[in-house]
């Protein structure tokens, strides 16, 4: 009984996928008082999807709480987890926590590649009909999902997106860093993203779409928003993290930011034919003053003039060139073509594997 119960919670049944249709077919035991009769009932399988990195202390507490909001919709899941090469027992965790739970997945890489990377990795490894993809801190509130997946059922949207009401405690400096790069962003390619988070619900067609993208600079807001699919916004208000502290440091926000501006538009290198233009005309204006006040015989004193220009145009091309090398940069790593991940441990049980706690 001990083990016929906690198959019925973690849906420990064999699965078929039906060829036809995108569901996927579950068995479902029933007892009867002299035969048991199996049978099959199409049900949705829900992935989740949860890069973390440096996560030891609270990952246990967060997986409960998600698997407490998950397991009310007497659905099938898996919860895949991708560990970004923490430098922590994270992965230690992760296997310690899998040995109980068969609805668990897990990639380790090599080093850290990225979150973007790792959501990528979740989707490339995700079976689900619907996948939703968050953090692991529970700032990104668990509760959220029973209604995501309610709109998502009742609507006829392919994303449903949580949207920031605003960022939580986060200081003064982040808060204007992260309106500062939305801002910009939104003017050079015309995505809003402001109060945009990568807590989202991903129909299967969306992943599909989102996994034959061929490019190696990845930015899952930006691309997700550049899909187009029809999409829905909630809001929610970002709670505190449940334990430790952001890993990201300046120069990675700086590097997110160039990526996140650079695959989306182009206009930068436009600025720089525009300034290049403007000095031209400037040049003509100033040349055709130089030749009036020679011909005049007016004495040009122009040393300090000559010394501004100088800087001017030297400041300018190398902004122009370095703007012109983060481009070239990124063509250099498209073309280079290496893999997105290296992974170095994987784990995927079957539900045979799984130890009864009961």
């Amino acid at each position: 009984m001990a083990i016929l119960n906690f198959a019925h919670h973690y849906y420990a049944y064999p699965v078929t996928h039906n060829p036809i249709t995108t569901s996927t077919e579950f068995p479902i035991l029933s007892l009867g008082k002299a035969t048991t009769e199996l049978m099959y009932k199409k049900l949705t399988l829900y992935s989740i999807v949860i890069p973390v990195y440096c996560e030891e202390y609270h990952l246990k507490l967060v997986l409960e709480t998600i698997e407490q909001e998950i397991s009310s919709l007497h659905s099938c899941y898996e919860i895949i987890l991708i560990d970004d090469g923490s430098t922590d027992n994270t992965w230690d965790v992760i296997r310690e926590i899998s040995v109980y739970h068969a609805d668990i997945k897990a990639l380790r890489f090599s080093r850290n590649f990225g979150k973007d990377y790792a959501l990528y990795a979740g989707l490339e490894t995700a079976k689900g009909e619907v996948v939703i993809v968050m953090d692991g801190d529970l700032q990104h509130p668990p509760q959220l999902i029973p209604k995501m997946l309610k709109v998502w059922s009742k609507s006829n949207v392919d994303i449903v997106e949580a949207v920031k009401v605003s960022r939580g405690k986060e200081s003064f400096l982040g808060k204007l860093r992260a309106n500062l790069f939305y801002a910009i962003l939104n003017r050079l390619s015309g995505y809003n993203l402001r109060g945009a988070s990568d807590y989202k619900l991903l129909d299967r067609r969306v992943v599909d779409a989102w996994l034959r993208i061929g490019e190696r600079n990845l930015f899952f807001r930006g691309m997700t928003a550049w899909l187009g699919f029809r999409s829905v916004q909630i809001s929610f208000e970002v709670p505190n993290r449940v334990g430790g502290k952001s890993q990201w440091s300046i120069l990675q926000l700086v590097k997110i930011a160039l990526t996140g501006i650079t695959s989306f538009s182009s206009l930068p290198l436009h600025f720089v034919t525009l300034s290049g233009l403007t000095f031209l005309v400037f040049s003509f204006v100033l040349g055709f003053q130089s030749l009036f006040l020679k011909f005049t015989g007016q004495s040009v004193s122009g040393f300090t003039t000559v010394i501004l220009l100088l800087l001017i145009i030297g400041s300018l091309l190398m902004l122009s060139l370095g703007m012109i090398g983060i481009y070239i940069a990124r063509i250099y790593e498209e073309v280079k073509r290496r893999p997105r991940y290296v992974v170095l441990e994987k784990i995927e049980k079957t539900h045979t594997d799984v130890k009864n706690t009961y």
